[in-house]
């Protein structure tokens, strides 16, 4: 009920679900779902303050308080979908509000200033109470039940997946609508290179709620921006682009994880060999290899670079023209340029002429030296 000194200022009847009222009165906010005959507390964060006024927009409450500024009330769909046989569930996954494709995360919170809405598709579910046993997660899906991304409270980084946080209760994941990018190289140093995948296109999605193999799934859209010039053509031409480009990224990187693995085992190799006379030649073999690969990486990839400073005095290679490509495409929502598409077919056969190199000496070359390693009596683990 509300309290006796809590005399009401302002009264607004929510447009999408009958009975449902907001009554904002001198000390705070007030909700009811059946018109009126029962209240309950609405606070949320909102201080102990007067509310002067509400106004309900695009499913939002808005709150105009006396000495604490405006308070915006995000997403009132949940209130919309809650009914008697909601409240007896343990896990409930809300229909998301429809969003816009539009960039932009949240906002940090400080003592002194608001926090912005934070960007993407807000997810709104609840879990009556989590386990440490539980395995949770949110994964999300194209019209045409393509996987796009997972989140877990046990990712497996194996398949991608990013880390989930769960509480008791009511929980809201924010999905900033980003594909997967181009797979990433530990202590890179690129110069404006993103590795980024592209934003997801206006269309139909879904979304589910995964509890101990328990799945609960709700459809929802993504919106064109309406300030936005491009046609969901010229989205789509964005899109794609954005993916070719990560796709050969993640090529190369796959091939320079390689590099380092065969240059880490010929060292070791080289190591276990005591005899360097009597294997000289398998030796030479293995130098040569390396200085091979090595070679054709440092086309790929600027290797001095070892601080964020250092492509002002190394000049960067293949892979950072290419993701610095994707960093000038993905900014606004536009087609890639005339430009920008030869650029991308000149700098990428250069790129599969050096990787089809370095394929054949991993075919060839590696497979001769592990041979001769075979054929010899070296022996690769050795005690002291």
């Amino acid at each position: 009920a509300i309290e006796n000194e809590d005399f009401t200022r302002a009264l607004r009847a929510d447009p999408k679900r009958k009975g449902l009222l907001y009554a904002g009165t001198e000390r705070g906010m007030y909700v009811s779902f059946n018109d009126g005959k029962n209240w309950q507390s609405f606070k949320q964060n909102l201080p102990i303050v007067p509310i002067t006024d509400l106004a309900i927009k695009d499913d939002n409450l808005i709150a105009a308080t006396q000495g604490r500024s405006l308070w915006i009330i995000d997403d009132l769909t949940p209130l919309h979908q809650l009914d008697a046989s909601t409240l007896k569930k343990e896990v409930v996954l809300y229909k998301p509000k429809d969003a816009y494709n539009l960039s932009g995360g949240k906002g940090k919170t400080s003592k002194t200033a608001g926090t912005n809405h934070s960007g993407g598709v807000a997810v709104n579910y609840y879990i009556k109470k989590k386990s440490e046993k539980d395995t949770i997660s949110l994964s999300f899906f194209d019209a045409n039940n393509n996987h796009i991304k997972t989140f877990s409270t046990k990712p497996n980084k194996d398949q991608k997946e990013s880390k989930l946080e769960v509480k008791d209760g009511n929980n809201i994941f924010n999905w900033n609508m980003m594909y997967d990018g181009a797979e990433s190289v530990k202590g890179m140093i690129l110069w404006w290179a993103s590795l980024s995948g592209p934003l997801a296109l206006p269309g139909n999605y879904k979304v589910e709620l995964n509890v101990n193999g328990k799945k609960l799934h709700q459809n929802f859209n993504i919106l064109k921006n309406p300030m936005s010039e491009a046609t969901e053509s010229e989205m789509k031409a964005q899109f794609d682009f954005i993916n070719d480009i990560n796709k050969k990224m993640t090529e190369i990187h796959k091939a320079l994880k390689n590099v380092r693995k065969v240059r880490t085992q010929i060292n070791l190799l080289k190591k276990s060999i005591s005899d360097k006379k009597k294997h000289k030649a398998l030796i030479n073999f293995a130098n040569q290899l390396v200085k091979d690969i090595t070679k054709i990486e440092e086309t790929l990839y600027q290797t001095k670079s070892k601080s964020n400073q250092d492509p002002l005095n190394f000049p960067i290679r293949l892979n950072n023209k290419l993701g610095h490509l994707n960093s000038l495409t993905r900014i606004g929502n536009y087609a890639p340029t005339d430009q920008a598409i030869e650029f991308k077919n000149e700098i990428t056969k250069e790129i599969d002429i050096k990787l089809a190199k370095i394929y054949v000496l991993f075919d060839k070359n590696v497979k001769e030296l592990n041979r001769k390693v075979k054929e010899s009596d070296i022996d690769l683990i050795q005690i002291d």
